[in-house]
């Protein structure tokens, strides 16, 4: 097989313009990569951004969409062992909406046990990211956590975890969304704008607006706010606020900057994921399953914030 069915996206007005094509070459791995054959592809609000030229250091169009996917490895780059042939993994690289994709091998993590590849797209984008925040934001048990976006993929995630580390744990989400935050333990959960009270620790996604309500939230002196997204837009911090009116902590998280720079705690992270995953507190997803084709409503669906967890989308 020489050609691929993917989706490309032609151009930076957003999810109208990514495009079902069949021509596209099949990649081929260089020195450290796999290729996969992909079983399904995650959906992120990056992939949003990046149809819109926001995202930071994000492709320029035309380019095949998506970094996210679950499959079987059917081609292995020079140099690699680890992964083999036939096995089954999930990890990130460019390309991922199509039916093949390369990705580095040393980012790509076995499928669990008894998971199907549609169950671990998000384990490491959401789950790592959300252990990723709890850690780095230094969550001790006993402390209160306000997870904005709490309905989202990294946002359930987080509320899992923070509940399992004896956190209480207030949610923000849509009204719509409210039932679904509840069920996966949050003590509290309330809509855009209401008072949270203080917390211990914030986790902030939403960016915009938003933003200030989280700085708001955080403890002074003690309290912590970790930024891990910027979804509804951009917002900004200084030095005289952080001087003379939040005395707060402000930690930046980007998952492939830590796995780039900081590959120790990187490390340490999945370790912490397999003892999760070994003791029922990281669980196979249930994810929202598209056909390939209609990955551009998923997107438009995703911006207009009509979806809750997780969006995957089947080759």
């Amino acid at each position: 097989m020489t050609s691929m069915r993917a989706l490309r996206q032609e151009s930076a007005n957003g999810p109208e313009d990514l495009h079902l094509v069949t021509d596209v070459p099949v990649p081929v791995p260089g020195a450290g990569e796999i290729l996969l054959k992909v079983t399904a592809a995650g959906v992120n609000f990056a992939d949003v951004m990046q149809t819109r030229g926001t995202y930071e250091d994000g492709p320029e169009a035309p380019y095949v969409a998506g970094f996210e996917a679950a499959g079987e490895v059917v081609a292995l780059g020079e140099g690699v062992t680890v992964p083999a042939v036939g096995d089954h993994v999930v990890g990130t690289g460019g390309g991922a909406f199509a039916e093949y994709m390369v990705m580095p091998a040393s980012g790509a993590v076995p499928v669990p046990e008894g998971w199907s590849d549609e169950q671990a797209i998000g384990l490491i984008l959401n789950w790592v990211t959300a252990l990723a925040a709890l850690k780095l934001g230094r969550l001790a048990a006993g402390e209160t956590v306000l997870v904005q976006a709490a309905a989202g993929g990294v946002g359930q995630a987080a509320v899992r975890l923070a509940k399992h580390y004896g956190a209480t744990v207030i949610g923000t989400a849509s009204p719509g969304k409210h039932d679904v935050v509840r069920s996966l333990g949050a003590d509290r959960v309330l809509g855009y704008g209401d008072d949270p009270g203080m917390a211990d620790l914030v986790l902030e996604s939403v960016g915009g607006t938003a933003f200030a309500a989280s700085l708001a939230a955080a403890k002074r002196v003690t309290g912590r706010v970790v930024v891990y997204g910027v979804a509804g837009g951009e917002a900004a911090i200084t030095n005289r606020d952080l001087n003379f009116r939040q005395q707060i902590h402000v930690i930046g998280l980007h998952l492939g900057v830590l796995i780039e720079h900081a590959p120790a705690i990187f490390a340490e992270l999945m370790d912490e994921l397999r003892a999760l995953i070994a003791a029922g507190a990281c669980v196979p997803g249930t994810p929202a399953v598209h056909d390939l084709a209609d990955g551009p409503k998923a997107l438009a669906e995703l911006e207009a914030r009509a979806t809750s967890g997780k969006l995957v989308l089947r080759p």
